[in-house]
């Protein structure tokens, strides 16, 4: 089992920056792969970003490459959403997820393990 918490949600303008933090406790975060998901408000959940155990193979949604970055610390059991350029449409409530696998997957349905979630809001 591997507990999630995640940090670092807030309110910020339009065209700025917030770095989001996950917090991993249980079984050996090495081993796991990582991904964020986010909620926007009456909509479903969406995959954002993955990151393979080593952090050497990272895997984005369209609508966020280019703007937002993906890293793990496998020795603080920590992953890491830094997010530049912040949009409006980005306000969600964002989840770290953790999966028992190799492959960095965007599918919602491959994670085993599932953050709280923190909020993001972006003022325009």
């Amino acid at each position: 089992q591997v507990q999630l918490v995640e940090s670092g949600g807030g309110l910020v303008q339009s065209g700025g920056s917030l770095r989001l933090s996950c917090a991993a406790s249980g079984r050996t975060f090495s081993t796991v792969v990582m991904g964020w998901f986010r909620r926007p408000q009456r909509k479903e959940r969406e995959f954002v970003a993955s990151i393979n155990w080593t952090g050497s193979r990272t895997y984005y949604a369209d609508s966020v490459k280019g703007r937002f970055t993906i890293s793990r610390d496998n020795a603080k059991n920590t992953v890491y959403l830094q997010m530049d350029s912040l949009k409006p449409e980005d306000t969600a409530v964002y989840f770290c997820a953790g999966r028992d696998g190799i492959d960095t997957t965007p599918h919602e349905y491959d994670y085993n393990y599932w953050g709280q979630g923190t909020q993001v809001t972006v003022s325009s």
